[in-house]
């Protein structure tokens, strides 16, 4: 997957359901606003549960096609209630869990940063002593049995738990990579990479955790840290500033990411990426939120700030130093914009619109 020589990043824009088109028109303004018009190209595809129920489908071919071949993917959201498959499986969750799993893209990324401007529950770590990030790998663990667990007769299901070398191995890569990258815990500045796990009862997570002390020997710079999921859960509550890059499996990842997240203000400011080798996908970490949808009320934030993301990646990705520096703008026009505390959204106890957020970080921008 590589850009043109000339011509513009092409962004498989998918707006989904509920506030996602909401949250999108504003992450596109802003992102067109950094960047200058002619520097993404973002393609409207269709997707999701809406288009499922006209439809009966989720995620139509072309879009598909277009994820594949574009230089990334932005998307808003996705989710309608009562919209299920027979099984009772929510029909948005497929959107995104479709691609996941056909652009192999095994590391989910959530960074855990509380902004100047937002209220923490944990107001002893105000001043700046949160800041880690949360690798999840997404391919594999829990997750892997979607759709192929066992239910017999109504009375006996199960899951199985799927660990391999390959993908340990290579979300454990990344994330000793992105430490590599950050400035070290805000506690002491040291680079650290905590392995989330159950490795004192199951075979799998003690597996999980042999892999990533492999991997280590590639990072000799990069300390090694150990936390067992029930543990890290009071762990992210008493001394957050101690981590820097935590990695766990699918499932335990899912659920320490949503509780590091209300740590920092809530799903409403939190950006995450679904990253492999080749594709990249960014949608703010929420959900679809139907019952404010259309309403103007919905937070821009975590979509923005994942469109951030997904500027640094693309910089990565083809070396184009202009991108990351937009990504900084936008990280800093939001932050700018909580700190004055003029335009506070609904969810950090603000009564900002969507709209009117979008305008105070376009003003933030100089745009």
């Amino acid at each position: 997957m590589t850009r043109p020589a000339a011509g513009p990043y092409r962004i498989a824009t998918i707006e989904g359901d509920g506030i996602g088109p909401e949250v999108t028109k504003a992450a596109l303004a802003v992102l067109k606003a950094a960047c200058g018009e002619d520097t993404l190209d973002f393609a409207m595809l269709n997707g999701g549960a809406g288009h499922y129920r006209a439809t009966g489908d989720v995620l139509p071919d072309e879009t598909m096609a277009a994820c594949r071949e574009m230089d990334a993917i932005l998307h808003g959201a996705a989710g309608l209630p009562g919209v299920v498959y027979p099984d009772g499986t929510e029909v948005g969750n497929d959107l995104h869990l479709r691609l996941r799993f056909t652009l192999d893209l095994y590391a989910n990324v959530r960074p855990i940063k509380l902004l100047k401007g937002v209220t923490s529950p944990l107001r002893a770590f105000e001043g700046g002593g949160i800041d880690y990030v949360i690798v999840r790998e997404n391919t594999e663990g829990l997750y892997a049995s979607r759709g192929a667990g066992v239910l017999l007769r109504g009375e006996y299901a199960s899951d199985s738990l799927v660990i391999t070398r390959k993908g340990t191995s290579r979300v454990a890569r990344f994330a000793f990579a992105l430490s590599r990258k950050r400035n070290g815990a805000p506690r002491d500045g040291r680079r650290r990479l905590t392995v989330c796990d159950k490795a004192n009862i199951l075979r799998s997570y003690a597996f999980f955790r042999a892999v990533c002390d492999d991997v280590h020997g590639e990072f000799p710079d990069i300390d090694i840290d150990y936390a067992y999921a029930d543990a890290i859960t009071v762990h992210l509550l008493k001394r957050p500033d101690f981590y820097d890059v935590i990695v766990a499996e699918n499932m335990f990842g899912d659920i320490i990411s949503d509780l590091g997240a209300a740590t920092v203000g809530g799903m409403g400011i939190s950006p995450s990426g679904e990253i492999g080798d080749s594709h990249g996908l960014f949608q703010g970490a929420h959900g679809s939120a139907p019952d404010i949808a259309g309403q103007d009320v919905a937070s821009p934030v975590a979509t923005i700030l994942s469109g951030a993301m997904m500027l640094r990646w693309l910089a990565d990705k083809h070396g184009d130093m202009a991108l990351d520096e937009a990504a900084g703008r936008v990280e800093t026009a939001v932050e700018r914009v909580l700190a004055a505390g003029e335009h506070v959204p609904a969810d950090l106890g603000g009564s900002a619109r969507c709209s009117e957020m979008t305008t105070a970080i376009l003003r933030a921008l100089g745009a």
